[in-house]
C-alpha cells in the first residue's frame, strides 16, 4: 500500500475524532453523557469485533488472558475518559475541549519520563513545555489574573481529568500483547457490561431529534468503529512514531468543524491551539530516529 493513502487513512481517522467532540457536543444538548457513552458502545462493540477478526486474526485466548487489563483499559478509557469528554463539552465546548485535549501525546511522553524512567531529549523537553504553555493560554482566556482570581471552571476541569485519565490508558496499554482493534472490541464488551449497574441507576435514553440521532449514528460509526479500522492500519504500515504526527490535526479539524456549525474561536485559543500543536510536534516528530519516550499510536484512538 502506497504511503500516500496510508496517509489519508491516518487524516481521516483524525477528522472522525474531531467530529466525535462536535456531534457529542450536540447530543448531549439532549441525552445525558451516560447515555451517550453507553449507547456509543452498546452500537460499537459487535462490529469492532467483526472488524477485529477480519483485520487482525485474533488470538481471542490472549485477550482472555488479558481480561484484567483489559478491565482497566475499558474503565479508564472507553468508559471513564469518554463519559468525563462528554461531561465536559456540554459544559466548555468542542473548540476549547478539543484543544486542550490535544496535548496529550505530550502528558504521556511527560508521564513515561516521570513513571516509567523514560529520557527526553531536550527538544521533547521543550515541546512539552510549549504544549503546555499553549493550554494555560487556552484555559486562561490570556489572562493568568482571571484564572487565579476564579479558578478552573467545571467543564475545564472535567477536559483536564479526561487528558489524565487517557494518559493513564495509555501507559498501561503498553503492557497488552492484544491487537489494537482487538483490545478496543473486548474492552467495549467490558463498557457495556460495566456500566449496567451505572445506567440501571440514572436510567438511560435515545435521542429523539433528528439533529440527536444523526450525532449519535455519526459517534458510532465513525469515531468509535471506522476511525479505529483506519488509524490501526495505518499506523501499521508507516509506524506510530510517524503516525503520530498527524494527531496534530485533531484539533485544526474541531475547529474547522465547529466553525462550519456556528461557533466561535477566541483569540486566545487560537493562540494556545498553535502553541499545543507546535509543542505536541517537537514531542514527537524527533522519535523517527529512535524509540519513542511513549508511544503515540497510543494517544489516537478512542475519541
Amino acid at each position: 500500500m502506497r504511503n500516500g493513502r496510508v496517509y489519508v487513512y491516518l487524516a481521516l481517522a483524525n477528522l472522525f475524532w474531531a467530529g466525535n467532540f462536535v456531534f457529542g457536543e450536540m447530543v448531549t444538548q439532549e441525552i445525558t453523557p451516560i447515555s451517550l457513552t453507553f449507547f456509543r458502545w452498546v452500537f460499537a462493540a459487535v462490529p469492532l469485533v467483526l472488524i477485529a477478526w477480519m483485520i487482525e486474526r485474533p488470538d481471542w485466548r490472549l485477550a482472555l488472558r488479558e481480561w484484567k487489563l483489559h478491565l482497566v483499559q475499558s474503565l479508564l478509557g472507553l468508559t471513564g475518559y469518554t463519559l468525563l469528554i462528554y461531561a465536559a463539552l456540554a459544559l466548555t465546548g468542542a473548540v476549547k475541549a478539543s484543544v486542550i485535549s490535544a496535548i496529550n501525546p505530550a502528558t504521556i511522553a511527560l508521564a513515561a519520563a516521570i513513571l516509567l524512567h523514560e529520557r527526553l531529549n531536550r527538544v521533547q523537553a521543550a515541546g512539552i513545555v510549549v504544549a503546555f504553555v499553549g493550554v494555560t493560554i487556552v484555559l486562561t482566556g490570556g489572562d493568568l489574573g482571571e484564572l487565579i482570581a476564579q479558578g478552573f471552571s467545571v467543564g475545564d476541569l472535567l477536559v483536564i481529568g479526561s487528558v489524565l485519565t487517557w494518559t493513564f490508558y495509555s501507559l498501561i496499554s503498553r503492557r497488552l500483547r492484544t491487537p489494537a482493534i482487538t483490545a478496543t472490541a473486548v474492552q467495549a464488551v467490558f463498557a457495556v457490561v460495566t456500566m449496567l449497574p451505572l445506567v440501571a441507576i440514572t436510567g438511560v435514553g435515545l435521542p429523539t431529534e433528528p439533529a440527536g440521532m444523526l450525532g449519535l449514528a455519526y459517534i458510532v460509526i465513525f469515531p468509535s468503529i471506522a476511525g479505529y479500522a483506519l488509524w490501526n492500519i495505518g499506523t501499521s504500515r508507516v509506524g506510530p512514531a510517524r503516525a503520530g504526527v498527524f494527531l496534530n490535526l485533531l484539533p485544526v479539524f474541531t475547529v474547522v468543524i465547529a466553525l462550519a456549525f456556528g461557533a466561535t474561536l477566541e483569540p486566545a485559543a487560537a493562540i494556545g491551539g498553535l502553541l499545543v500543536i507546535a509543542g505536541v510536534y517537537l514531542t514527537v516528530r524527533v522519535r523517527r530516529a529512535k524509540k519513542p519516550a511513549a508511544d503515540v499510536s497510543e494517544a489516537g484512538p478512542v475519541r
